[in-house]
């Protein structure tokens, strides 16, 4: 169970903070913060996986909290920031000091459900611990981007293509079209023809992978976000 502390100065939305969390199987609310220093003091006594921490709190910037967490004995709580604050400055510095995703409120039930689930997946990755390969490394990155695929490109999908996307944003490494046929119950065909939609749709990459026979084979993953300059 992820020990989760919301964070947040108004009463109402941090209740409504902890009923969502509690609501993600995988995750507990152990308590709720509407302070630096009571979040700061829950931190100590209740020893939370994670914050779910706005930025706006009456006695200190919340950027200030999340770096002053950390000390040489103790590893500060992993961090979803949920706030109105909409500058790149505050962006910026709440990636600088580790936040795993940043949420920009208002937003919906879904959001933060989706994103607590990715979390759940990424840090299960992390705990199985020993030597990480590239690939590994890359599913970790690409794990907490999951999220942000533009929800523009997602319109129109099938309940079909929907489910296929589902399945490989789950999963742990590429993936390719007989392990999504056999995880859905399709066909090997009806699987590669939606997984060519979904790559034309831009929302997954393909990676050719060669097996022991020799012949090699499209595995497929979440894309990832664009690094072209308009």
């Amino acid at each position: 169970m992820i020990r989760t502390l919301v964070v947040d100065d108004d009463y109402r939305v941090a209740r409504l903070h902890a009923v969502s969390v509690e609501r993600v199987p995988g995750f507990a609310c152990v308590g709720e913060a509407h302070s630096a220093a009571e979040a700061r003091a829950a931190v100590a006594e209740l020893v939370p996986d994670l914050l779910l921490l706005d930025l706006y709190l009456p006695d200190e910037d919340g950027l200030a909290l999340l770096g002053s967490l950390a000390s040489p004995t103790r590893r500060a709580p992993d961090c979803i920031v949920i706030t109105a604050a909409r500058d790149i400055e505050a962006v910026r510095t709440a990636m600088q000091l580790g936040a795993i995703y940043y949420l920009v409120k208002p937003f919906g039930f879904a959001q933060l459900r989706d994103q607590l689930e990715v979390y759940r997946k990424w840090r299960e990755l992390v705990e199985v611990g020993g030597e990480a390969d590239q690939s590994r490394v890359d599913t970790l990155y690409s794990l907490l981007r999951a999220p942000a695929v533009a929800a523009s490109s997602r319109r129109g999908l099938s309940p079909t293509m929907a489910k296929i996307l589902e399945v490989i944003r789950r999963a742990s490494g590429a993936v390719g079209a007989s392990d999504v046929a056999a995880q859905l119950g399709v066909s090997r065909p009806t699987a590669q023809r939606h997984l060519a939609e979904l790559l034309r749709r831009g929302l997954i990459d393909v990676t050719l992978a060669y097996g022991s026979a020799g012949r090699p084979e499209n595995r497929y993953r979440l894309a990832r976000p664009s690094t072209k300059h308009d």
